[in-house]
């Protein structure tokens, strides 16, 4: 039997009207997870889905530490993880979307890579397999899968054949590419705060994570996605909003894509460039 009282991870999601999706994102890791009653906060903004109560009335049950923020400018989920990452007493902080399934052992798989490179500082995600629903190229570090094999949406998606299928990707592979995929990974606390944690300006979508692996390049941090580690990715269906909007990008995140791009610009003096891997190595010269 597992008895760990000690944790060192705290996981975090920040969510904003994605309850059905968030429903399966805290169900999955208590179950999958090692550290499967690790602290775990939940930052809910400005939610009207539902998720407000949900949260009260399941708080105990999962064994939630959760927040809700109600306000007029909204911190997306990258003030989210600022909000969160404050209250984190642990060594690392885990970050996640409320749009994610995670298989057997993810989050010890990622501090596996921590303890591997010990003395540097680190960012660790998982491994990505998720639904095309965006008919988007291949990329690495995401498998893309027809919406049909493992489902596309929460009142569809098989989460047994997915955690069947994700422990024999993790069982015949092993590699790891150097990459920071989205906002979600394991980190030390440290590490965050040193970096600064996500910019304000680019709240409350988009352009937020390349700015922020920019600044953790320049404070010398390394980035690694392992095979072993893998989540069920459903495709930014809390940025996004898919079923509200007939599969098309929500205005709110059309806009803010949008407007991010020239608050980059204006930040760096220059556009994304991006190496082999599609990771930012840094700017244009404008």
């Amino acid at each position: 039997m597992k008895l760990i009282t000690n944790y060192p991870v705290t996981h975090c999601i920040s969510t904003y009207n994605n309850l059905e999706y968030l429903k399966l994102a805290i169900q999955s890791v208590r179950e999958y997870s090692y550290f499967n009653d690790a602290p775990f906060i939940i930052h809910a903004e400005n939610c009207n889905d539902g998720t407000d109560d949900w949260l009260e009335k399941n708080a105990k049950t999962y064994n939630l530490e959760y927040y809700i923020d109600k306000n007029d400018n909204p911190k997306g989920i990258g003030g989210g993880m600022n909000f969160c990452a404050e209250r984190v007493k642990t060594k690392y902080i885990n970050f996640l979307h409320s749009d994610f399934y995670v298989s057997t052992d993810w989050d010890k798989k990622l501090l596996d890579v921590h303890e591997k490179y010990d003395n540097e500082k680190l960012w660790v995600n998982s491994f990505r397999i998720e639904p095309n629903v965006f008919n988007s190229p291949d990329r690495a570090g995401t498998l893309l899968v027809s919406p049909e094999k493992f489902g596309a949406y929460f009142d569809n998606f098989d989460n047994e054949y997915f955690i069947e299928y994700a422990n024999e990707f993790a069982r015949i592979n092993n590699f790891e590419i150097p990459k920071g995929e989205g906002v979600s990974g394991l980190v030390r606390k440290d590490v965050w705060d040193e970096t600064g944690g996500n910019d304000a300006r680019f709240a409350p979508t988009s352009w937020d994570d390349m700015d922020l692996f920019l600044r953790m390049l320049q404070n010398g941090v390394r980035f690694v996605m392992p095979s072993k580690s893998i989540v069920w990715h459903f495709g930014a269906r809390g940025s996004h909003r898919l079923e509200e909007n007939n599969g098309k990008s929500s205005q709110r995140q059309k806009e803010s894509e949008t407007k991010n791009a020239r608050k980059f610009y204006e930040k760096w003096g220059g556009m994304p460039v991006f190496d082999e891997y599609g990771m930012i190595k840094g700017v244009t010269n404008g």
